[in-house]
């Protein structure tokens, strides 16, 4: 049975593998961000989602400025504690941003992308800001989609990724979702593989 222990402001939820460790700080130990932090644990506990956790640290902020972001320290905020699904695509999402930034084949990865798509539409909403960042997004929000179809099948993967596209990212979204072939061979050619497959 998993127990948790809350310190001032850090959770750990030991579990079998050092691998699976996830290590929680809550910015300010609130009721959303506790909240927020079991519905994580409980989403971890159903779905097994160790092969898509590569930074151990999690960081929870309430504080409605707050957007999600991976580096230096992931960090989640506390908008969907009403939706399971939402918040594992955000934490999967975030998550696969350490995952390509520390693969081998990143650098490769983006000169395909950006021979794929020689003109992103690269300010925010619709791109991520910056056209480098923008080429990364495409694969890392493929391969949250990529992610979400196994967890939680092709209905909800699809309504959860219609959603982002209304939300943010509009024109990263609609092409993951138009461009599918292409982009999961450019995954598989360069070993972008995460998840329970690999």
């Amino acid at each position: 049975m998993e127990e948790t222990k809350l310190t001032t402001k850090t959770v750990r939820n030991p579990s079998s593998s050092d691998s699976a460790l996830l290590d929680f700080e809550l910015k300010h130990g609130d009721s959303l961000e506790v909240q927020t932090m079991e519905q994580l644990l409980k989403l971890n506990s159903t779905y097994g989602l160790e092969p898509w956790i590569f930074t151990n640290k999690i960081a929870i902020d309430s504080d409605f400025r707050t957007v999600p972001h991976s580096h230096p320290v992931l960090t989640l905020n506390t908008r969907h504690t009403k939706d399971d699904e939402l918040l594992m695509a955000t934490l999967i999402h975030e998550q696969l941003h350490w995952f390509v930034s520390g693969h081998p084949s990143k650098e490769k990865v983006l000169n395909k992308l950006q021979v794929m798509y020689p003109k992103p539409v690269t300010e925010f909403p619709y791109g991520s800001g910056g056209e480098i960042d923008t080429h990364y997004h495409i694969m890392i929000c493929y391969l949250e989609y990529k992610g979400l179809k196994q967890l939680i099948g092709e209905l909800k993967a699809l309504q959860v990724i219609s959603f982002w596209q209304q939300d943010h990212y509009h024109w990263i979204y609609e092409t993951i979702l138009e461009d599918q072939l292409r982009l999961e061979k450019l995954a598989s050619e360069m070993d972008l593989v995460p998840g329970p497959t690999k």
